[in-house]
């Protein structure tokens, strides 16, 4: 077992807070707006977070680029759905104010204020410091205008032969109708002079089925090709590629002059409602929902900063949207695609890699389900392996004596050996039941295609219950043995994707406790057919019972504290947004319960305020990896409760989704999960920020004498042994 780490309570807060401040009555915390953060504008600082990680010169360089991509397509979804909401709030007229008391159009100003510092902040990290490192280290992202005669050769024959081809370019006059721009394409918005129609405009779609970073062979390249070895040289060179198309507009308007050409790119709502009641089969319904998406309307429009009026005016008129949508920097646009340096090999600019473990425990047990009946088994991903979680159904999948296997599936990667195996497990004459969450945002082609693919091998497959999404992690398998039929049950925090499962710090818990995989059983009941079960032995299910139990054990909490004075929790979750578990923990904290929050994300609660939230902190760790795993502590004297599952506290999350909790039974695995996963994290002084009253965030220090606490870090190197 790991060396034990105590949670110890913050030195920054005073325990003397209840005798400072009377208690403040419930009815008026609920009624102050300044006592919630906006949620948009909470998602916002979250992303500042990643652009900080992107201006850390502690991280490797292509890291760095790394960091940069994520900030730009954090964005691009954030108004694909969140700003396009608002939007269509503002248009009908609904939505009202929320809990800190913003309206919609106060919002999207708000949110546009935001964004310029964020902007220019991103635009001088690209330009003045990786842009120059990269080139530094021997990786030159050039303009078209510093290519010398040999390279624009080189370049000018690649046009002609692989990208001219491509290209349409769509006029726009009295003719021709405005061209579609779809989603986050990227375009050139092109000024053409003819003789006798003078200026006109057009339209060239830049094709996304080429890098947006296209290579160039350098001098160091030919010569090693003259001497008949194969191989790139130290430095290595790329152009933009619409850069490319730009200085080649002549060839697509002969006997026109081309005048000049602007990049821009459109951002749509993505955001399209399903109308389940009406549907009469649910794929169909939800591919519609994917064709209309490129016909949505526009929420945003990025151009170069050196746009000029009238050609802002131009797009910005056809695609019907106001001018504080409209976002201007000096950054190339669709920096989410200058991903593409990242698989570059330079593992000397990348982060130090590392294997992945598996408990010895699992291979001396011989198999997943042999080491389960021994006892629990807890893997904290990626420093655990996820493969074990594949080995989990492959075992299942070939073993005679499994009946059955039911599963859950939200996101699933393209390649996935989870649904091989599930596939495996119905050739081999298992029932097979999986349920398939077609909503999911953004994955739906993908779920699509595995759900027929399943249907087509004999699979039963249901995709979810009506107006819900099912986000539980689950898994189920039933095994007949010698004394009777067991029931062996994964649990986890994660999506069933391998790809994830290495980037995403997760956790999965494996048992065949009775009373757990009898509440399993009766959830997939719940889930494939018609049961109305509502209450479970071990589980906190949402949108049943989930909420009310977790501020039943936020009160309990609350009042054993008033009694003992002991009282105290910890919770570890990507987002705080519920105004009712917000309040829970207001009161809890107005009693003198120490609480301590760690949340990625998005928080709404204050911490720190005088009367209120005094006894909370509020940490957010950003770093190497995504941090996922949901984690619920309540110590509660000496019984410590440890709930583990998929939910967040978000009204998303408790109401209008189907969430599990469970909880950990095993006390060696509740030691470990409250003194490692919890306490490391909450120690952490080097990639945690703290969350401040006023909603913005500081870099945790380390105290005099205090060691540094790097908890991915900690992880990667102590994270070894097993109970």
């Amino acid at each position: 077992m790991n060396e034990m780490h105590v949670l110890a309570p913050s030195p920054t807060i005073d325990h003397s807070a209840e005798q400072r401040h009377p208690a403040i009555e419930q009815s008026e915390v609920i009624e102050k707006p300044d006592h919630f953060l906006n949620r948009e504008l909470s998602w916002l600082r979250f992303n500042l977070r990643v652009l900080e990680e992107a201006e850390d010169r502690r991280h490797p360089l292509l890291e760095r680029v790394k960091f940069l991509t994520i900030f730009a397509t954090n964005l691009d979804e954030f108004f694909m759905i969140r700003v396009s909401g608002l939007r269509r709030q503002v248009a009908t007229g609904t939505g009202g104010t929320t809990p800190d008391g913003m309206t919609p159009s106060e919002q999207i100003l708000a949110i546009n204020h935001e964004l310029g510092a964020h902007y220019e902040r991103y635009d001088i990290c690209w330009k003045q410091d990786v842009l120059p490192a990269l080139r530094e280290a021997g990786i030159r992202i050039l303009h078209y205008a510093e290519l010398g005669p040999r390279e624009r050769e080189v370049i000018q024959q690649y046009f002609q032969r692989e990208i001219f081809p491509v290209l349409t370019p769509l006029a726009f006059d009295p003719t021709h109708p405005f061209p579609h721009i779809s989603s986050l394409s990227f375009n050139l918005a092109v000024l053409v002079r003819d003789p006798e129609r003078g200026d006109c405009f057009a339209r060239v779609k830049v094709p996304g089925v080429f890098p947006r970073l296209v290579p160039i062979p350098t001098d160091e390249d030919a010569a090693l090709r003259q001497m008949g070895l194969v191989g790139a040289g130290k430095v290595q060179q790329f152009v933009w590629l619409e850069e490319i198309i730009a200085h080649n507009l002549d060839d697509l308007f002969p006997g026109l002059e081309v005048v000049a050409s602007y990049p821009f790119r459109v951002t749509r709502d993505a955001d399209v409602a399903i109308e389940e009641d009406e549907a009469s089969d649910l794929i169909e319904a939800v591919e519609e929902q994917l064709d209309q998406r490129e016909f949505m309307s526009a929420v945003r429009l990025e151009l170069d900063a050196a746009t000029p009026g009238h050609i802002r005016e131009i797009l910005t008129r056809n695609l019907q949207l106001p001018s504080y949508l409209v976002y201007a920097g000096d950054s190339p646009i669709g920096m989410a695609e200058v991903r593409e340096l990242y698989a570059l090999d330079r593992p000397d600019l990348k982060d130090p890699t590392f294997v992945p473990s598996i408990p010895s425990s699992l291979s001396k047990a011989g198999g997943l389900l042999a080491a389960v009946r021994q006892q629990d088994v807890l893997l904290y991903h990626p420093y655990d392996s996820f493969m074990p979680v594949v080995e989990f159904l492959r075992e299942a999948a070939n073993d005679s004596d499994v009946l059955a296997i039911k599963q859950t599936l939200y996101r699933v990667n393209p390649k996935s050996p989870i649904v091989e195996a599930l596939l495996e497990a119905r050739v081999n004459g298992k029932q097979v039941a999986v349920l398939v969450e077609l909503k999911a945002r953004f994955d739906e082609e993908n779920n699509i295609e595995w759900a027929r693919k399943l249907e087509d091998e004999g699979v039963h497959v249901v995709y979810g219950v009506r107006g819900l999404k099912t986000h539980a992690k689950v898994c189920l398998i039933v095994r007949r043995e010698p004394d009777g039929i067991r029931r062996y049950v994964h649990l986890g925090t994660g999506n069933y994707n391998v790809v994830t499962g290495r980037i995403y710090t997760d956790v999965s818990y494996f048992t065949c406790n009775p009373d757990i995989s009898r509440d399993v059983s009766d959830l997939f009941n719940s889930l494939t057919g018609y049961s109305r079960k509502n209450s479970y032995s071990k589980l906190l299910v949402a949108p049943t019972t989930l909420r009310q139990q977790l501020l039943d054990r936020i009160e309990r909490e609350t009042s054993r504290h008033r009694r003992y004075g002991d009282g105290y929790i910890a919770f570890k979750m990507n987002a705080l947004v519920d105004t009712q578990c917000i309040q829970a923990l207001y009161r809890a904290s107005q009693a003198g319960v120490r609480i301590d929050l760690q949340v990625r994300g998005i928080c709404c609660l204050r911490p720190g305020l005088p009367g209120v939230s005094e006894t909370i902190t509020v940490t957010s760790v950003v770093g190497r990896f995504l941090e996922h795993a949901r984690i619920y502590y309540f110590r509660h004297g000496a019984q410590n409760e440890v709930l583990m599952g998929s939910a967040d506290l978000m009204p998303r999350n408790l109401d209008r989704r189907v969430e599990v909790l469970f909880p950990v039974e095993d006390p060696r695995w509740r030691e470990v999960i409250i003194n490692d996963m919890l306490g490391v994290g909450l120690r952490d002084n080097v990639q945690a920020r703290r969350l401040l009253a006023d909603g913005t965030y500081e870099r945790t220090h380390q105290a005099d004498g205090d060691a540094a606490v790097n908890s991915q870090e900690w992880f990667l190197s102590h994270w070894k042994s097993r109970p």
